[in-house]
């Protein structure tokens, strides 16, 4: 049996389960990994700036492509802790991470040794496992675990942290005889297929609720092709955006408080029957039960069994991947039409496809300085279907989700539930890395700009590019108007006057300056006609240099954003514009 350190033996097991790229920093409680992954040479590297992006970096990778499992490292300590926000992030948004993390010897961890930290302890509420490995023999089978785990059932993230001792301990090992551990699908039975085929057979405006569940288990082919033949409107959660084409003539939009269109709350208001697929019922998506449930029947489809009931208890309730469950779905649904006609559903479809014409919310503003909802009227006309967009919170992501257009599954990758601030940079980074061919906009508000803004090195010094959209409105904006409840506006302004730069008037960090000063290209725009030539010629930029390119859009200070506390109350701030900006039909897809 041949004989290896156990880091050895973990960097062996990482290329066995498919892993490819690494996020993180290296330091001497974990540098015997470190060696082991450069003896082993076929792992790729990305050296991050701070441990909570590599965290967020492998967030980004794992969520850009069915399969992918991100993983950052780092040493002892504080780079557990700070991984914290990422395993948060990545827990609460059913994504597989895996970290890893040095730590003091075996002998010392109850002696308050140099950085050494209970990190199990600490990240065990946000993780499906974690454990300090205290037997190098046992390093192997910590990490099959780890693999397993993440796969199965609802996916999540495991950090596993290795004492240094532990690590350089030789133990015996050979990869060939490795193989990953298996993975249990629950499956949706032919019966419970019928149940839900009845219920919708007895509906009259039936709607698909479409989750991140059908992202993660790569099915939106197998959730259109339901739609399709049951002539059923979907609704994608932000989670679930994609999944089905924003021009597809069954897309409905999306429901909720704030990351919603006016015409999805319409429809889901007139509905009389709601299949959840791979959701959560999040409560910015539901807002208030009563409202939400009032005169409807659920059905709720999630692959983990206490999902089912947390929120609402569901009409029908079924345990089942989301994939497995469409797969039967399909099925049964061809077998019944096979039988006989299916319910006609043209008119319930067509009436949400007029509220869909008619409900659209006003972008063609001219305003100096520029309103917010002209640039996402021009990053629709810069940006195609294949554009991978990329945001985590704030006004600028809740409108990024009321007007931007999304054509294809992963190509939305947003912080859905924790949303932390910071997290757009580096996911961005990850995304980038996970499919380099792609064109990957970042969007963030000055503020998420500003947290991790250091990552934008790493770009620069790995080649990483993407175009960083940055709205600039120099105020905390989401808490800005929050704040309007208790009749204040309290340390949420960001402006002040930079010495430096007089022509920002008062906006206060010069971005621009501190992109280039950390490699990266940096364009201004201050005016709306400036916002369409800006983006083109960062694409033009990023093909050019292979940094990211940051295009900063001076905003007005102050624009309240549509949203409320429930889904019949959602207030419109701006005028609105009934029919003059129809969702751009993507070449190829189908109507």
């Amino acid at each position: 049996m041949p004989r290896m350190t156990a880091a050895r033996a973990a960097v062996e097991i990482l290329r066995r389960e498919g892993i490819t790229n690494l996020f993180g920093l290296p330091g001497a409680a974990i540098n015997p990994f470190y060696n082991a992954v450069r003896a082993q040479g076929e792992l790729k590297h990305v050296l991050a700036r701070h441990v909570e992006g590599a965290s967020h970096m492998a967030e980004g990778y794992t969520r850009a492509k069915a399969g992918n499992i991100g993983v950052c490292v780092g040493t002892s300590g504080p780079a557990g802790t700070d991984m914290i926000t990422g395993l948060y992030s990545a827990s609460a948004d059913s994504i597989p991470i895996l970290c890893i993390t040095g730590q003091a010897p075996v002998a010392k961890l109850h002696k308050e040794d140099f950085q050494a930290v209970d990190i199990t302890s600490i990240a065990e509420p946000v993780t499906k496992w974690a454990v300090t490995v205290l037997e190098a023999a046992q390093v192997p089978g910590a990490f099959q675990k780890a693999f397993q785990l993440m796969r199965t059932g609802r996916p999540g993230p495991v950090l596993i942290d290795l004492p240094i001792d532990v690590q350089l301990t030789e133990i015996d090992f050979d990869p060939e005889l490795y193989a990953p551990l298996p993975v249990a699908t629950p499956r949706m039975s032919v019966a419970q297929a019928e149940k839900v085929l009845q219920l919708l057979g007895e509906a009259e405006r039936p709607l698909i609720v479409a989750g991140g569940g059908i992202v993660n288990a790569d099915a939106a082919e197998l959730l259109v092709e339901f739609a399709e033949l049951n002539g059923v409107p979907v609704v994608p959660t932000l989670m679930g955006w994609g999944t089905i084409p924003d021009d597809h003539r069954l897309m409905a939009g999306m429901v909720g408080l704030q990351t919603s269109h006016r015409y999805g709350n319409e429809t889901l208001l007139a509905s009389d029957l709601v299949i959840g697929i791979g959701n959560r019922w999040a409560n910015r998506h539901t807002g208030g039960l009563d409202t939400y449930r009032a005169g409807r029947k659920f059905v709720h489809v999630d692959i983990e069994p206490t999902q089912i009931g947390r929120v609402f208890a569901p009409d029908l309730g079924v345990v089942s991947d989301a994939k497995a469950a469409l797969e039967v779905l399909v099925h049964v649904t061809r077998e019944h039409a096979q039988q006989g006609p299916l319910p006609d559903r043209s008119e319930w479809s067509a009436a949400c496809r007029e509220r869909k014409r008619t409900l659209q919310r006003r972008t063609d503003f001219d305003n100096v300085p520029v309103k917010p909802q002209r640039v996402y009227q021009e990053m629709n006309n810069a940006f195609g279907p294949d554009t991978r967009y990329v945001s985590t919170i704030g006004l600028s992501q809740i409108q990024a989700a009321q007007m931007l257009h999304v054509y294809r599954p992963r190509h939305w990758i947003n912080a859905g539930q924790a949303g932390p601030l910071g997290w757009t940079g580096p996911a961005a980074l990850g995304v980038a890395v996970a499919d380099p061919e792609a064109t990957v906009v970042a969007l963030s508000g000055d503020y998420d700009f500003q947290f991790l803004i250091e990552e934008l090195a790493v770009g620069a010094q790995f080649n990483i590019p993407y175009i960083h959209v940055v709205v600039n409105n120099a105020y905390l904006g989401l808490i800005r108007q929050a704040q309007r409840n208790f009749d204040m506006d309290y340390c949420v302004q960001l402006a002040f006057d930079n010495i430096n730069t007089p022509e920002l008037n008062g906006y206060g960090v010069d971005h621009a300056k501190v992109a280039e000063g950390l490699g990266c290209k940096a364009l201004r725009v201050f005016e709306p006609d400036g916002i369409l030539p800006a983006l083109e010629q960062a694409k033009k930029m990023m093909v050019e240099h292979r940094v990211p390119i940051m295009v900063e859009v001076i905003l007005e200070r102050i624009t309240n954003v549509s949203m409320g506390t429930e889904i019949d109350n959602v207030i419109e701030f701006e005028e609105l514009d009934e029919v003059r900006h129809p969702i751009p039909t993507a070449s190829g897809l189908r109507d």
